[in-house]
């Protein structure tokens, strides 16, 4: 099986690495205590506790074995030799829409997304058609549909 590489800035791996850790060390044990709390003097049938502490687990070795895998295989965005003024992965962008105000975002990798934040993931449709691109040109992006729309890279950082 080939593995993807995943592409994170130093902050997102750092954010990422810092989740695994505190799964391992203290959800685990607090998921632990409240197993053995549940098992102590009550019948496993009729144990929602319980079953809601195993369900828990189960989530958390499953988000655990995510993380390693992801950070496994993770590439970190080398900031300081990103061309300069060119739409790449770690680039914050400014664009415009139209008559719309200016949104800012940051090209990052699928597992760092959060657009929300302001975080878009490079293989995204704006994210795929922003990459390559520079300041003052205008950028085509296509959506699941078969929709465009355009935008003006105003600044790339």
């Amino acid at each position: 099986m080939t593995i993807t590489p995943q592409f994170l800035t130093r902050e997102g791996y750092e954010k990422l690495s810092a989740e695994l850790e505190h799964l391992r060390t203290v959800k685990r044990r607090e998921i632990a205590q409240r197993l053995h709390e549940a098992l102590d003097g009550e019948e496993l049938i009729e144990n929602a506790e319980y079953e809601a502490a195993k369900n828990e687990q189960a989530f958390v070795e499953g988000r655990i074995q995510e993380l390693e895998l992801l950070l496994a295989s993770a590439r970190i965005i080398d900031e300081d030799s990103r061309p300069t003024g060119e739409v790449q992965i770690g680039a914050w962008v400014t664009i415009q829409e139209a008559d719309l105000p200016p949104e800012r975002y940051r090209i990052v990798g699928a597992a760092e997304a959060d657009p929300a934040q302001g975080l878009i993931s490079n293989e995204s449709p704006l994210g795929r058609a922003l990459l390559g691109r520079r300041q003052g040109d205008r950028v085509t992006v296509r959506v699941p549909g078969g929709e465009t729309y355009t935008v003006r890279i105003l600044k790339v950082e």
